[in-house]
């Protein structure tokens, strides 16, 4: 049976993994703090292999998030504080919970509805604030992104598209003053306060900016790395290349690019 499979395999990486603890000098040697930093390349390691859309390579990144979860929960087993059983019953109780109506008799029908009863839920269960629950240590863009979605679960939002747009507008404005003035710090705050408008803006054309800002590095790259190469091909140094020659190299790669 298809079921039993997974069990088998996920008990086999459970086995690897008791083994690897006792055994591998590198292994026995790791803690949360020293697993942290590489958890995190894993996890950034999967946004690219999405972001590629190399399904091979998905699988592969999903294996290795995975391998850190049994990890962490091999070391608070070591430490008497909690183990994958119950790592995995914390989140099976929490998707229950969170989903009364799957599991109960709340009526939920559209994924707005889902939303915001997901946010009443978490602040029934003790959480003080809406905002509450977005991790500090968030990638600043995607930080913005989620702040603004989670205060919109309780109705803090513009009401048309248009609105958000003038928004955008008055904060470039206050930003071109603040240039004018020379005011550094207020040059800074001006800016920080655009750049937050136009995730709002993003979020209203149903974009995710993290992930538009990202395709737009990629292309960037590749632009610029077929400038490198055609310098290589010229036997010219780089820095030596003219701009308007610099410009039609650009200019070619964003036709190989489309």
């Amino acid at each position: 049976m298809k079921d039993d499979s997974r069990l088998i395999a996920f008990e086999r990486l459970l086995q690897i993994m008791d083994d690897l603890r006792e055994k591998c000098p590198w292994d026995m040697k790791q803690t949360n703090d020293s697993l942290r930093q590489l958890t995190i390349e894993e996890v950034y390691e999967l946004s690219d292999a999405i972001l590629s859309k190399n399904s091979k390579e998905i699988k592969e990144e999903l294996g290795d998030i995975l391998l850190h979860i049994v990890f962490y929960a091999k070391i608070g087993s070591e430490t008497n504080d909690f183990d994958i059983e119950s790592v995995l019953n914390s989140i099976c109780d929490k998707l229950i919970s969170r989903h009364p109506h799957i599991y109960g008799d709340t009526i939920a029908d559209t994924e707005e509805a889902v939303k915001k009863n997901w946010e009443k839920l978490k602040l029934k269960e003790g959480r003080s604030s809406i905002l509450g629950g977005v991790p500090q240590s968030l990638p600043s863009i995607t930080k913005a992104y989620r702040i603004q979605e989670k205060a919109k679960q309780v109705g803090f939002e513009w009401e048309n598209i248009q609105d958000v747009w003038n928004k955008v507008e008055e904060e470039l404005d206050e930003l071109k003053v603040a240039t004018d003035n020379k005011d550094i710090l207020q040059v800074e705050e001006e800016f920080g306060d655009l750049m937050f408008s136009l995730i709002n803006y993003s979020r209203f054309l149903k974009i995710d900016p993290d992930t538009a800002l990202e395709k737009c590095n990629r292309k960037f790259i590749f632009r610029f790395q077929y400038i490198e190469e055609k310098a290589k091909e010229l036997n010219l140094p780089l820095e030596e290349m003219s701009l308007e020659v610099m410009d039609k190299y650009w200019n070619e790669a964003k036709l190989l690019s489309k």
